[in-house]
């Protein structure tokens, strides 16, 4: 079944917080929610598994909680909320990630996508087990198997093509950016008979973004004529103005909503605010959602 959902990304805190702190994006979710009628629309977070990668982060990355550890503190806060995340597979043999993912379904997480290594090296790199083989040898274990989707990647296609062959249930976008996904997504239905569910991935770009560049690291893709046109609009919308800003962002939502609804791919929506929960992050989302949610297209 699809998960047919609104996920909010929460990033696990980095461990030399107190507990407190640590509980504190988990607070504002809730708190954030109720002002502006989002309370009881988000169902899913989203925790991803994070990864030391090259020197070029232009956030320092700090020691983080595990997954299962900050899911386990905000959980409580979160009534009625169920999770998903993103697992690291090529650093753990499969004995011990069949360990960890039994580890995270009992504690309530409903999906799991798969990724592989840092960009630092080599997609094959690692001791553990590939992200793609993963997705077929935990197809009895987890019932819902996410592959990340990158619709600016060269050959991203065949890549994500290869996934959905091998088991996964559901793709993860990168943050979008553009509408590039709406020709991806009409092509791939085009051109294969795979249907699974999309987690279309929409993040708030606050104006510190202009000073600190995370958001254009994140999505980064050098000589990818694509990829730069988003760093444009990411650009723009940082130096934007919160009225403009969040129109230009409504505006990307509905053309990407109305680009890929009819293909015949369940829909999910994937929230991020890069830099910390916000009000006008959540108003931004309030309103796409107004536009279209997962929940109201189902009933």
């Amino acid at each position: 079944m699809p998960l047919n959902t609104v996920a909010l990304e929460l990033v696990p805190p980095n461990v030399d917080r107190t507990p407190d702190e640590m509980l504190e994006e988990a607070r504002k979710v809730v708190q954030l929610s109720a002002e502006t009628g989002l309370d009881g629309r988000i169902r899913h977070v989203m925790i991803p598994g994070m990864i030391e990668e090259d020197s070029g982060r232009p956030v320092e990355m700090k020691p983080k909680l595990d997954v299962l550890d900050y899911w386990s503190r905000i959980s409580p806060e979160l009534p009625g909320v169920r999770g998903l995340c993103t697992q690291v597979t090529a650093f753990m043999d499969e004995p011990t990630l069949v360990s960890r993912l039994t580890a995270l379904l009992d504690a309530g997480m409903e999906g799991v996508a798969f990724v592989g290594v840092p960009r630092t090296m080599n997609d094959g790199e690692g001791a553990g087990v590939a992200p793609t083989d993963a997705l077929t040898i935990f197809s009895e274990l987890v019932p819902n198997r996410g592959a990340i989707l990158i619709p600016t990647r060269a050959e991203e296609a065949g890549r994500f093509g290869f996934k959905c062959g091998r088991g996964a249930t559901y793709g993860m976008t990168q943050l979008l950016y553009s509408d590039a996904i709406v020709g991806f997504l009409t092509e791939f239905a085009a051109t294969t008979d795979y249907r699974p569910e999309i987690l279309l991935s929409f993040g708030f770009v606050p104006k510190v973004e202009s000073r600190v560049g995370l958001i254009n690291w994140l999505i980064q893709d050098p000589g990818n004529a694509a990829v730069a046109a988003e760093q444009d609009f990411v650009r723009t919308l940082a130096e934007s103005e919160p009225q403009v800003k969040r129109q230009l962002l409504v505006d990307l939502y509905k053309r990407v909503i109305d680009g890929v609804a009819d293909l015949g791919f369940p829909l999910s929506i994937h929230f991020e605010a890069t830099y910390g929960m916000s009000r006008p992050a959540f108003d931004t989302f309030a309103e796409m959602l107004a536009y279209w949610s997962p929940a109201t297209s189902a009933s």
